[in-house]
């Protein structure tokens, strides 16, 4: 068994560790994207990772009311919706490398203590925790890939579950060369309506807390509703240990694309550059693609509005990827699209029209469980009938499945065997590999999948191809015992997968655009590639809009 003393293979990158105080949700993910954007617009090669502090293995079985969405990589990692923004921004793909939590380090030193790899030794978190959590911090820099690894750490200083990792990027500043690491801390600076003036004093004690783990920040971005005076800057830099230069402004910006322009007027790349004597890079960095879009986003010359039907719709973030995926599409088209967020469970055959009257499309989201699933077919059933474009996804799609085989194929109970196990048309079923299944983390069909679809179907045009891979994340399909019956009526099996035979698209010959998917589009949308099957829903969405107003 390897001995902990043993050297890891030289790092070929250099590293930058994001870190968080004041309180939560101050954007370390935006700005950690924001700077990958920048440095990548200069030519470097750059990824991000998200280490979180909660023990759970994974986010796959929080509920999305806790934590949000669960982002689903390529390789089926089920991971933090920080990743997500990570993809958009830089357009390249993320792994199980980029997540990692608690949970997941100590059940790994936890397995090698089982397997004797300590020879005995205490297991303790320095040095055991704070090593596995180093090594996995340096393990994406070690293959001459990427220039840079910029790793954000969940939640704030100060807290005690992130305390091991702060005490790992201490070791590691010791550890690396000089200039090979940096630290860039984010505060806030809140403003005192009373007074009226910013107060640094949450800033100077974020940072000493911070100094007290042993790391002092080389960077400050301060999270702020009104500009930094020059004289305020001076006193954060004095207070804080950091050069004036350094202390960089972060203000409320319109819209997360803006960031990076943001950042880039503030200069933080160039502090970057030098503090770390990176070279190589380009001397200003190329972001004419990053600004025609913003110039598409802001200046739409059309306007839509979608209905999201879902369960979490009181959480936003629970939807993030697809809210995210609107706007890339929405800029596609040069279309403002107003998402209107309606709860399932509110919906009814008898309020269907009241609730989605106006609306120019309608997504019917995932999920999971029997919460809100009539509630979504009545809105599917509208939406059939009414010729208003649909988009379903994952749970959405199993919706239009049942919905149709109940109204359409006259199967009377027709359901998914997750919703009603003694249904007499099973239309919807486990797979057969998920039956004995009782672990619910990492048990699903999970990542990439390859899909054929249909020539001359509306996927295969949106997508301008007829093999594709998207991401899954689900345990039940369509039963293809019934897919002569659903293709003899008109609804489509428009996408399967060429190794199972299972159905992973459908939609329906006689109707403007009624589209739906196994898997999860909104997780590849990116701002330099937005996902077809949203840029042509949003297509569609205009079209009925247009024929709406022209009644």
């Amino acid at each position: 068994m390897p001995d902990r003393n043993l050297t890891p293979p030289a790092a070929t990158a250099k590293f930058i560790f994001v870190t968080g105080g004041v309180t939560s949700s101050l954007g370390k993910g935006i700005i950690s994207a924001s700077l990958a954007k920048l440095l990548q617009a200069r030519g470097f090669r750059v990824t991000i990772q998200k280490f979180d502090p909660y023990i759970n293995i994974d986010p796959g079985t929080l509920n999305p009311y806790e934590h949000g969405e669960c982002y689903v990589t390529d390789d089926g990692a089920e991971t933090d919706l920080d990743l997500g923004h990570y993809e958009r921004f830089l357009n390249v793909p993320t792994s199980q490398a980029n997540n990692v939590t608690t949970g997941r380090i100590y059940d790994a030193v936890i397995r090698k203590e089982r397997e004797g790899a300590y020879l005995g030794k205490t297991v303790q978190v320095v040095p055991h925790i704070t090593d596995e959590i180093k090594r996995r911090m340096l393990l994406l820099g070690q293959n001459d890939e990427f220039d840079v690894v910029i790793t954000e750490i969940g939640g704030c200083i100060g807290d005690i579950e992130s305390l091991p990792f702060v005490e790992a990027v201490r070791q590691l500043r010791w550890e690396l060369p000089p200039n090979d690491s940096l630290v860039i801390h984010l505060t806030l600076l809140p403003y005192l309506a009373a007074a009226k003036e910013l107060k640094t004093k949450p800033t100077q004690h974020s940072v000493r807390d911070l100094r007290e783990a042993g790391l002092q920040p080389d960077i400050l971005v301060c999270r702020s509703e009104h500009p930094i005076p020059a004289d305020m800057r001076r006193k954060i830099a004095l207070f804080c240990n950091v050069k004036v230069n350094s202390v960089i402004e972060a203000l409320d910006a319109d819209s997360i694309y803006s960031v990076p322009l943001l950042m880039l007027k503030e200069h933080l790349d160039e502090r970057v550059i030098k503090k770390m004597k990176l070279t190589g890079g380009g001397t200003a960095p190329d972001l004419e693609t990053w600004k025609d879009f913003l110039g598409r986003l802001k200046n739409p010359t059309e306007e839509v509005t979608v209905a999201l039907v879902g369960k979490y719709v009181e959480l936003p973030d629970a939807y993030k990827s697809i809210l995210e995926a609107f706007v890339h599409a929405g800029a596609q088209n040069e279309c403002k699209v107003s998402v209107r967020m309606i709860q399932s469970e509110h919906i009814s055959p008898e309020n269907v029209g009241q609730l989605l009257h106006g609306v120019d499309g309608v997504l019917v989201a995932p999920g999971f469980g029997e919460r809100g699933f009539e509630g979504k077919l009545a809105a599917i059933r509208y939406v059939r009938e009414e010729g208003v474009p649909f988009f379903g996804i994952c749970l959405g799609m199993q919706c239009a499945v049942v919905e149709f085989a109940r109204n359409v194929l006259h199967m009377e109970g027709a359901n998914s065997t997750e919703m009603d196990p003694q249904t007499p048309h099973p239309v919807i079923g486990l797979m057969a590999e998920q039956k004995g299944i009782t672990q619910k983390g990492g048990t699903m069909r999970l990542g990439a999948y390859a899909c054929e679809l249909r020539k001359g179907s509306k996927a295969a045009k949106a997508y301008g191809r007829n093999h594709i891979e998207e991401r899954h994340r689900h345990r039940y399909e369509f039963n293809n015992e019934f897919l002569k019956q659903f293709e003899d009526a008109g609804m489509l099996a428009s996408g399967v997968n060429p190794d199972t035979g299972l159905v992973e698209m459908i939609e329906l010959t006689n109707h403007p655009w009624f589209v739906a998917g196994q898997f999860h589009p909104e997780l590849k949308s990116t701002v330099q590639n937005p996902h077809p099957l949203f840029v042509r829903f949003v297509r569609a969405a205009i079209q009925h809009h247009k024929q709406l107003t022209a009644v």
